[in-house]
């Protein structure tokens, strides 16, 4: 790990003024991503600003949406009572993605912001077009199997790894942020850049701006929501597919439908093909199986993830079927 200066932020003003004036600065929350790639020699800021102590803890209700605070730990997130009530998938997603001392570390912010964990980006002795544009994608033609199979290019094919994102974006969540030009909101959705041809920009975040927090819709109340995560091992394994779920019925037909997917794609993936099949229709597992071959149209499968596509057709009819299971039993 090369020398770098740590600044410890006062303010939020502070913060950003500090890492937009240099463009070798960068921020420090929970460190859980950041340092790990700092030692590996991937990430060699000269200035670490500190926004740890920051003013952005918590889980504040308003009206019918939540925001949280991007400091917040994912731990405090995952036992806030409103969250467990009324956001269950974000609760589960969280619970699914780490051990609890990293949960306990590990920031709500820092985590839509974490950066891949594809091996080829992480080992700075070999070619990767996130680390350094035009240098090549080893992963193309190298191991694969836990790579992206939607929103690729020939450029990169890293999957995004947060969960918790992937059930964010099922529930339209914004993010807010401060940075040189003020603050503004993102639609979640829109803050992940697919590859394309700059695989090395992965955010709409100008340099210096800072997010700080994230306000979430409350589904209505009686709406069934879930998460569904497919893994090697069911120890805090990365996802090879999983699916976020929010479904409103009425006497047996879907009204609305959110899907999010993660373990797919190179951002995390609303399925917004699927929604479209879901709504109006009967809970039938031949729906569920259409509204699947739609969420996975136009995947690009390779030499050794191609089993993803059918692997994530059958965690998402999964997480249908139990939601459409759950609303029986309780009607």
């Amino acid at each position: 790990m090369r020398a770098f200066e740590y600044v410890r932020a006062a303010d939020v003003g502070q913060a950003v003024a500090l890492v937009s004036a240099d463009r070798d600065a960068a921020y420090l929350a929970g460190g859980t991503t950041q340092l790990d790639l700092m030692k590996d020699g991937v990430l060699a800021p000269e200035r670490l600003v500190d926004i740890s102590r920051l003013s952005l803890r918590g889980v504040v209700s308003r009206g019918e949406a939540v925001v949280i605070g991007a400091m917040t730990t994912m731990e405090e997130a995952a036992t806030d009572p409103t969250i467990a009530e009324r956001l269950p998938l974000v609760r589960e997603a969280l619970l699914l993605s780490a051990s609890v001392q990293l949960r306990n570390m590990a920031t709500m912010g820092g985590n839509l912001l974490q950066r891949t964990r594809c091996r080829y980006f992480r080992d700075p002795t070999v070619a990767c077009n996130r680390r350094l544009r035009g240098s090549g994608c080893s992963a193309l033609a190298g191991h694969h199997r836990m790579h992206a199979i939607l929103a690729t290019s020939d450029h990169c094919i890293a999957t995004h790894a947060s969960d918790v994102a992937v059930a964010l974006v099922a529930l339209d969540a914004v993010v807010r942020t401060t940075g040189p030009g003020g603050e503004r909101q993102i639609p979640l959705t829109q803050l992940h850049l697919p590859p394309g041809e700059t695989p090395d920009v992965e955010t709409v975040l100008a340099h210096g701006e800072l997010i700080t927090g994230i306000e979430v819709p409350l589904p209505p109340r009686g709406a069934r929501s879930g998460y569904l995560k497919v893994r090697d091992r069911a120890s805090y394994e990365f996802a090879l597919a999983s699916a976020a779920v929010v479904l409103v019925m009425d006497q047996g037909v879907i009204v609305d439908a959110r899907v999010g997917l993660g373990g797919v794609a190179t951002v995390p993936w609303r399925a917004v093909a699927a929604e479209g099949v879901l709504r109006g229709a009967a809970t039938t597992t031949a729906v569920f199986r259409t509204a699947a071959d739609a969420a996975l149209e136009g995947a690009v499968a390779r030499r050794d993830n191609a089993f993803k596509i059918d692997l994530a057709k059958r965690t998402l009819v999964r997480e249908l079927s139990i939601l459409a299971e759950a609303r029986d039993v309780e009607s």
